[in-house]
């Protein structure tokens, strides 16, 4: 029995339109996660503790704070490197002068009531306040530490303000989802309802089920790569243009990711092009005569 070359002309480009848009809108939420992800990291590994210590310290003396604060299993490690940075007093004045635009040297004369201070970056895995609490609680203990600081309450707002946008885009990708597999699968319905004649009389000269079903798939996940193919592109290109406009977005770009959430956009399309295909076929193979009309 020969090959149906021909399934009409139904609406391909509605499927692909509607698809294609789906598809985007949940690659859009996908890479809003991974972009917030990439972004909590990054405020994690820059949370820093400020150790100040008390003045008159030795060379030898501040050396040896600086071994015990390194030697910590919450200080961050970059290139072998402990991100610990020593900031004088002097320093820290002048800073303090050029930020604030006040000179308090009038009042004060050459007495500067500021303190020498180790900047401390914390790994991702300690951000928490309790975390942090527990390491001021430790440093305060060395010898020569006058007091240990950092923003307190600022470490938990953080991380309730990320766990609600992680529920959020959730709860949105998954009524999102549930809308686009009832809208494609209706727009599916549409497109084959013109063929459920050659179907029927498909049927009646003998095919299975399964050869009437296999060209109708095949172009259900032709249509669904393509949709995915065209959603990919247009997120690559929301992403590109919003560097353009933004330019400091681009730390947040994490290509292998990018390449592993346009994988997944596109699976999503085969599968959804191929399940919803595959139900809507088969709805029109258990129909009666009476009803395709």
């Amino acid at each position: 029995m020969a090959k149906p070359k021909r399934l009409g002309n139904s609406p391909n480009g509605m499927v692909i339109v509607s698809l294609t848009i789906a598809l985007f809108l949940i690659g859009l939420c996908g890479l809003l996660t991974l972009n917030a992800r990439k972004l909590t990291g990054l405020v994690k590994q820059n949370v820093e503790i400020q150790v100040y210590l008390e003045n008159g310290l030795t060379s030898a003396k501040l050396d040896s704070i600086f071994k015990q604060v390194a030697k910590n299993d919450f200080v961050l490690v970059e290139n072998n490197s402990p991100q610990i940075n020593f900031t004088s007093k002097e320093v820290a004045a002048r800073d303090f002068i050029k930020e604030s635009g006040e000179d308090f040297r009038k009042l004060l004369g050459n007495n500067n009531p500021l303190h020498d201070l180790y900047s401390v970056k914390v790994k991702e895995e300690y951000f928490s306040e309790k975390n942090l609490k527990n390491i001021k609680n430790q440093l305060e203990k060395i010898s020569g530490v006058h007091e240990v600081g950092y923003v307190e309450n600022f470490v938990d707002e953080v991380n309730r303000n990320i766990s609600k946008i992680y529920m959020v885009l959730s709860v949105f990708v998954g009524l999102l989802l549930f809308i686009i597999i009832i809208l494609v699968n209706n727009t599916i319905k549409l497109s084959l309802y013109s063929q459920r004649m050659l179907i029927r009389s498909m049927q009646l000269v003998g095919a299975t089920n399964g050869f009437i079903r296999k060209p109708f798939v095949i172009k259900g996940a032709i249509q669904g790569l393509i949709s995915g193919f065209i959603a990919c592109a247009l997120l690559f290109a929301s992403q590109q243009f919003a560097v353009y406009k933004v330019a400091e977005l681009a730390v947040l770009q994490e290509p292998v990711k990018m390449l592993m959430l346009t994988g997944v956009v596109l699976i999503l399309g085969l599968l959804i092009g191929v399940v919803s295909t595959f139900q809507s076929v088969d709805r029109y193979l258990r129909l009666s005569l009476d009803d395709l009309h």
